[in-house]
């Protein structure tokens, strides 16, 4: 066994990532950037650091458990959950959202967002955010952003009509209001091994498959479509593909931006 695949046996034993379920091409990019970050030579190297040092097992899992997100990611794929939200809510019915793998709550917060903006009564809306990491999980329950370098908040949230009825804003800092916040309840939930969620009218889960070896995409796509109810919407990524046993209990509400509606 070489020094990298010691790294992820003791990354799988030790830390509560399932390093088996992903890519050992995004497993590699991942380590190497805390490699560098931490001037360890060789994976080796890093190995030895790893096991004496906490706070490095922190990092590293933080790093490997939260993908690049953002406030309205893709927002020609919001103008469309606009529509779809609006039709939901013209039923006359709470519309019940899921967004799955949330990372750290930028798109259950923009749902949230979205759905006030679209004029849906905060009684009718109720989304639910989960994810593999708890600590994820724990900085989405913040609900506090800051903007760096090269994440500009005020741009990201330049898709709602008045970004400042839905956060407080301190210099370079946003705080989701009470709101957006109320909308959303937060919870760990493993996609590949555990139960399929019901009864949801709309369910996201982007851009969480292509980071995965290809024999667990099937378990969580099938996750997804069982947790929706007849009729129901389900959002993938824009790489993103349904395979063909499953695609064949949906149509295409939009299939270029990833849109399917469940067959009732």
């Amino acid at each position: 066994m070489n020094a990298f695949e010691d790294l992820i046996t003791y990354i799988e034993s030790e830390t509560s990532f399932a390093s088996s379920y992903y890519d050992e091409s995004y497993l590699d990019r991942r380590i190497s950037a805390r490699m560098r970050r931490t001037k360890s030579e060789d994976y080796g190297a890093y190995f030895d650091l790893l096991k004496r040092d906490e706070d490095e097992r922190a990092e590293l899992l933080d790093t490997l458990s939260v993908n690049v997100t953002s406030f309205f990611r893709d927002e020609k794929v919001w103008h469309a959950l606009r529509e779809v939200v609006q039709d939901l809510a013209a039923e006359n019915r709470s519309v019940d959202i899921w967004s799955a793998a949330c990372a750290d709550g930028r798109e259950p917060y923009s749902l949230a967002m979205l759905a006030l903006d679209a004029g849906l009564s905060p009684r009718s809306v109720d989304i639910l955010a989960t994810d593999i990491d708890e600590n994820a999980l724990d900085r989405a329950r913040q609900g506090v952003y800051q903007s760096t370098r090269t994440t500009d908040l005020d741009d990201q949230l330049s898709f709602l009509e008045d970004p400042h009825e839905y956060v407080a804003q301190d210099g370079d800092q946003i705080t989701l209001a009470k709101q957006v916040k109320d909308l959303i309840s937060f919870e760990r939930h493993d996609l590949i091994t555990g139960d399929p969620k019901s009864g949801f009218d709309l369910v996201l889960c982007r851009n969480v498959c292509i980071y995965l070896d290809s024999e667990y995409k099937h378990p969580i796509l099938e996750t997804v479509s069982e947790s929706l109810r007849p009729g129901g919407y389900l959002v993938l990524g824009q790489t993103e593909t349904i395979p063909p046993d499953i695609k064949a209990r949906f149509e295409a509400a939009d299939p270029r931006l990833r849109i399917y509606r469940l067959i009732e």
